[in-house]
């Protein structure tokens, strides 16, 4: 086999149990995004953008349609012959099987799908959250460090730091603290989840921490700790682009209505940093007479014959007749009935809503209409 400079690791197993019916049938990473993207379809296009052709997808919760969205990773160029996109999963061993204790196990498990590659680098990455990045600028950061791990930070609003994991950075950069969401941060630099660790380093890190009883077997609870504790080379790598974890109703439909402003902070058009997905469908859409739209996304294969303002219309959706949809987002193959009006409204996937319904409204909370 071929060596490796660097190749990732995207854990992509998460439930997303804040996400309620959104993730009731699939895994967090795999939630319809934008129309006609999934949620990890931006961490494999970074991957794709970087330089990266080797990605081992660990997933765990749900899998079976994420494993068939992934399929050989020819969407995101991601199917060379000598790495490519390669789901894992959870297995048996003769000791029993189980899932995955924690991110660390998640990795240490799968060491000798690491060592086939034999590489100097490995990039860890979630598969949750909303940015595009050039990994390829952070490791060259790392290299030039001659660092043991890197782990790419981004300044939050102080009163969000307690929900994340907080490094305090000293000269150059380097962390000299890392605090797993604590109750009185003392810095606002915020762990993204991106770590790169030089291999050998990370390999004896997870086959210690295995060892250990009392270890959660986490990255940011037990790895990194671990190795500050050691005196290991540990920097920050300071990222100030659009990023945004989207684990709750709100974020998740923040992120979506971000897209469609005018100055829009998340350029998902652009194509310098293009985001692949695996939902091109062939058939076109329609759109029908006197059906008034604006400031909307209208993917390929919806079919429209009602109104729809300042929304996301997922690939192969459906509107009927006489229906008003309005800062809304229904996701891929969902059926909107004749005579409804949706306001502030998600409708999950696959989700039919019968003629005559009218959800959400201007001033109120968030509406899911789930399965």
């Amino acid at each position: 086999m071929y060596r490796k400079d660097c190749i990732a690791m995207l854990l992509a197993g998460g439930q997303g149990t804040r996400l309620g019916d959104l993730t009731s049938n699939i895994a967090k990473p795999g939630v319809s995004f934008g129309g006609k993207y999934r949620i990890i379809d931006f961490s494999l296009s970074n991957c794709t953008n970087s330089g990266i052709d080797t990605v081992g997808i660990l997933v765990q919760y749900r899998p079976g349609s994420l494993n068939q969205y992934l399929g050989n990773g020819a969407a995101w160029d991601l199917d060379p012959n000598d790495g490519g996109a390669q789901v894992l999963s959870p297995y048996a061993t003769q000791k029993g099987g189980a899932w995955y204790e924690g991110t660390a196990d998640a990795i240490y498990r799968n060491i000798e799908f690491i060592d086939t590659y034999d590489p100097n680098y490995v990039l860890i990455l979630s598969g949750d959250h909303i940015y595009k990045m050039d990994y390829a600028k952070m490791l060259k950061a790392h290299k030039k460090n001659n660092a043991d791990l890197t782990v790419s930070v981004i300044e939050v609003p102080w009163e969000e730091a307690s929900r994340f994991g907080i490094m305090t950075l000293g000269e150059n950069d380097t962390i000299v603290k890392f605090t797993e969401k604590p109750k009185n941060p003392d810095s606002n630099t915020a762990s993204m989840g991106i770590y790169i660790f030089s291999w050998p380093v990370l390999r004896k890190a997870l086959i210690e921490d295995h060892a250990d009883p009392s270890s959660e077997k986490d990255f940011g609870k037990n790895i990194i700790p671990r190795l500050l504790g050691e005196g290991k080379k540990l920097y920050g790598y300071r990222f100030s682009g659009y990023w945004k974890d989207v684990g709750t109703i709100d974020s998740y439909y923040e992120a979506q209505m971000e897209i469609l402003e005018k100055d829009a902070p998340f350029d998902i058009f652009e194509r310098k940093m293009r985001v692949f997905s695996n939902s091109n469908f062939k058939l076109p859409g329609y759109i029908g007479r006197g059906v008034k739209t604006k400031d909307s996304l209208i993917c390929n294969g919806c079919i429209i014959n009602g109104d729809v303002t300042h929304s996301i219309m997922g690939t192969a959706s459906e509107i009927g007749e006489g229906s008003e949809i309005k800062d809304s987002i229904i996701l891929p193959s969902a059926v909107i009935g004749k005579n409804c009006t949706l306001v502030r409204t998600i409708v999950n996937e696959g989700v039919t809503v019968p003629d005559g319904t009218k959800a959400g409204s201007a001033d109120g909370p968030i509406t899911v209409i789930g399965r």
